[in-house]
């Protein structure tokens, strides 16, 4: 089932790209628009399903249905993860626990039933499925983090984004100097992009009295979407290449 991007440096780029955009695009809808944390989490739940199902029934793998689906698991991310911390008043470190607790269990029952987490080995829909739950929880939980890093921890948003930021290159530098298994490096920096996104974004959005840039949620969110529609572009242009070169291969044996 090739049905996922490869994992290059473009695709980090763009997850960091889709998970600050789904901050500033669910805090566009939720507070900026003021329809709310609950009612947004609703809507952009079923925008994820719908994405999903796309995601589901296809036979392969397409740029843009796949980052839909990123992005609407950010964007869903950050209002649920909102409504958990601040509507029901769990608070930033208590989501943050709950949220953990839900992708390491996920990631167990995966890891039973697949015998693998690796994302370059699914081979059935029950893979997928565990695949985007897994991307669903991961990306709810670095909401409610990033937010704890930036208002909680004392660090603030620029802070919070420097520490994120160093950990994620550690972790480069494990997977190119060191033995540890790439698939849980792989899941470690998937989740802690999403932090990292939570906190960027925020430092895109606020007003500079608070520390940000005083983009705005607007502003910000069109900036990030037409970088991620240009990365998208590039994409599908490199398969496009690929598999012509594929088919010149073949035809040439």
């Amino acid at each position: 089932m090739n049905k996922l991007p490869q994992i290059t440096f473009a695709f980090w780029i763009m997850k960091v790209c889709a998970t600050t955009l789904g901050e500033t695009a669910g805090d566009l809808l939720s507070m900026t628009l003021n329809v709310g944390y609950a009612i947004s989490s609703l809507l952009l739940l079923f925008l994820f399903f719908s994405t999903l199902s796309i995601q589901l029934y296809s036979k392969k793998y397409h740029p843009v249905i796949y980052w839909a689906v990123i992005l609407a698991t950010s964007t869903a991310g950050t209002t649920m993860s909102d409504f958990m911390d601040r509507t029901l008043g769990l608070g930033y470190a208590t989501g943050s626990i709950i949220l953990v607790s839900l992708l390491v269990l996920t990631l167990i029952v995966w890891k039973t039933k697949e015998n693998s987490l690796s994302v370059t080995a699914i081979q059935t829909k029950r893979g997928e499925l565990f695949y985007w739950s897994a991307i669903l929880i991961s990306n709810t939980l670095g909401t409610a983090l990033g937010d704890f890093l930036a208002d909680n921890s004392g660090l603030g948003f620029f802070g919070g984004a420097i520490l994120i930021g160093s950990l994620l290159l550690l972790i480069v530098l494990a997977y190119y100097f060191t033995t540890s298994s790439r698939v849980m490096l792989f899941w470690l920096a998937f989740i802690l992009t999403r932090p990292f996104g939570a906190t960027f974004g925020d430092l895109l959005t606020k007003p500079l009295e608070k520390g940000g840039l005083n983009f705005g949620t607007i502003g910000s969110s069109v900036i990030l979407f037409t970088i991620l529609i240009i990365l998208i572009v590039v994409a599908i242009l490199n398969l496009k290449r690929n598999q012509i070169l594929e088919f010149a291969s073949i035809k040439d044996r």
